[in-house]
């Protein structure tokens, strides 16, 4: 049984959270502040401090939020029934408008290479989204889908270009249209990657013998 205090404790934490995300979306890092995070929580600064050392561990516990929300989005795409090409397309076009969202722009995209460090940040980018990338190209190799090229080479590469991707996406003048033009360019990339023929079928030995 789960004690009212663990409940509470939770409850508190997630409060704290939910109010850094939307602060940080708004305001960014430098224009947010430990006092503003817990009134909008309708919490004291002491029950922060609580939960959380500082400001970046705040920072760090709202970047996982996000991720672990849209993450948890396209994992249900990917990995929904149906033809396994179509769900891994409609994934990685849910990825590219998941790039627009203002939280996953902003605090994913824009704020955490700074605040986290370079190194940080594609770690943690690495536990989200490339190990959710890496399984669907296994999946795609399986089904016969994709070339039988190496599994983790094709996965970096996607990564990387899907990476590049995001950023062009948040820096742009016009998100919605450079959305458009990533979401078109990296469907033709892995396009460019599916088998068109079916292997060649392997007579057996034995069945040649009867055909002489």
């Amino acid at each position: 049984m789960r004690s009212r205090r663990v409940d509470y404790s939770e409850s508190t934490r997630q409060a704290l959270v939910d109010s850094a995300v939307e602060l940080f979306t708004k305001r960014g890092y430098a224009g947010t502040s430990l006092d503003e995070v817990a009134k909008r929580a309708r919490l004291t600064k002491g029950a922060l401090y609580h939960h959380f050392s500082g400001k970046q561990a705040l920072f760090e516990a709202a970047f996982d939020s996000v991720e672990n929300a849209f993450m948890r989005k396209l994992g249900e795409i990917v990995s929904a029934p149906g033809d396994p090409w179509d769900t891994a397309i409609a994934g990685l076009r849910a990825y590219v408008r998941v790039c627009l969202e203002p939280s996953y722009q902003r605090i994913v995209i824009h704020e955490a290479p700074v605040v986290m460090g370079w190194e940080r940040w594609r770690e943690a980018e690495e536990h989200f989204s490339y190990g959710l990338l890496r399984s669907t190209i296994e999946v795609l190799i399986t089904s016969g889908e994709l070339e039988q090229l190496p599994v983790e080479t094709m996965a970096r590469l996607l990564f990387g270009a899907l990476s590049a991707g995001a950023s062009t996406i948040a820096g742009a003048a016009d998100p919605r249209k450079a959305s458009a033009e990533v979401e078109r360019t990296i469907v033709r990339v892995v396009e460019g990657l599916r088998v068109t023929e079916p292997p060649p079928r392997v007579i057996p030995e034995r069945s040649r013998s009867r055909r002489r």
